[in-house]
């Protein structure tokens, strides 16, 4: 307990001390230099809320994918395995293309909510929603929604390249008002997920398990999945669609503390923030501010790999 502790609280100062850092390094150098035109309105105006968004969205992506990943028993899960990256960029791409890209963040937002009822829709049909049920219809209902968006990018014209940077992910638009929605988001959904810790770590033994435990196991997965959709719905309206950090982060974080979700889950908000907010300024500082998507998958994906060898030399 005492080294899972010190663990948090490294974390917590670690995201501190990142969030100042990165907020003072941009292309033209390291610091706040106060005597520079326009410095005041650079790092406070343009670096600040996009660092705070990038930790706020990396927070949410990352305790969605943690919650993901024990609800379905599958530790290959992520945020957006219920289709609302698929339902989010269909959003954005229909304000792109027909509004010339006003409310796009509104419509990638109502895009990702409604892909989550349109798959929790037809799961529940029959009154009785299995976990498998739930995963075969969200992969069912992406990939349904992302040749919608191959439609559209086919017939986007001009507006091709916007969509495509977009599906990237990014925080070039990043605003106060970014900062503020996602911590208004993350504080309560966090909240609530962290809450239920217990009720996670019961459904990762299966749902027959957490019955016996005295956990209603529909009304926790009910919940969980509320929670992690306005999460990722918020993300994904923010920034686009950022692959690796929801599925990578729960992983690096159970490899230092342990499965218990009512560490995992504060845990994984402070690593996931920090990791996106690394990425970003990495993006932003050396790439000419390439996507961010495209630095989370060259980070996550190696790191993916050699986690599946250690997982098979453990066996």
């Amino acid at each position: 307990m005492t080294r899972t502790i010190s663990l948090i609280i490294g974390l917590a100062v670690a995201a501190v001390l990142t969030i100042i850092l990165c907020t003072l390094t941009g292309p033209a150098g390291f610091g706040f230099v106060t005597t520079a035109p326009g410095a005041a309105d650079i790092v406070g105006g343009i670096r600040l809320p996009r660092v705070l968004s990038a930790f706020f969205v990396g927070g949410s992506l990352a305790v969605a994918g943690a919650a993901m990943q024990s609800l379905f028993r599958n530790p290959m899960a992520d945020p957006y395995i219920l289709g609302t990256s698929s339902g989010g960029a269909l959003g954005a791409s229909l304000a792109i293309v027909f509004l010339g890209g006003f409310f796009v963040p509104i419509f990638a937002w109502i895009g990702a909510i409604v892909a989550m009822l349109i798959v929790w829709a037809i799961a529940s049909r029959r009154g009785v929603i299995s976990v498998e049920t739930l995963l075969l219809t969200g992969i069912a209902v992406s990939f349904f929604f992302s040749a919608l968006v191959s439609f559209l990018i086919a017939v986007a014209g001009q507006n091709v390249h916007s969509i495509i940077f977009w599906l990237m992910g990014g925080f070039w638009n990043a605003s106060p008002y970014d900062a503020i929605l996602s911590t208004a988001i993350l504080v309560p959904a966090g909240a609530l997920l962290f809450f239920m810790g217990r009720d996670l770590n019961a459904l990762s033994l299966g749902e027959e398990t957490a019955a016996h435990l005295g956990i209603d196991a529909a009304r926790a997965r009910w919940i969980v999945l509320g929670g992690s959709t306005l999460l990722v719905a918020s993300a994904v309206s923010i920034a686009g669609s950022i692959g690796f950090i929801g599925l990578v982060t729960p992983h690096i974080v159970r490899m230092l503390l342990g499965p218990d979700n009512r560490v995992v889950i504060p845990a994984a908000i402070l690593a996931g923030g920090i990791l996106l907010v690394l990425s970003d300024t990495l993006a932003r500082t050396f790439f000419s501010d390439l996507p961010v998507g495209i630095i989370t998958a060259f980070i996550g994906a190696p790191f993916f790999v050699w986690l599946i060898y250690q997982r098979g030399e453990a066996r």
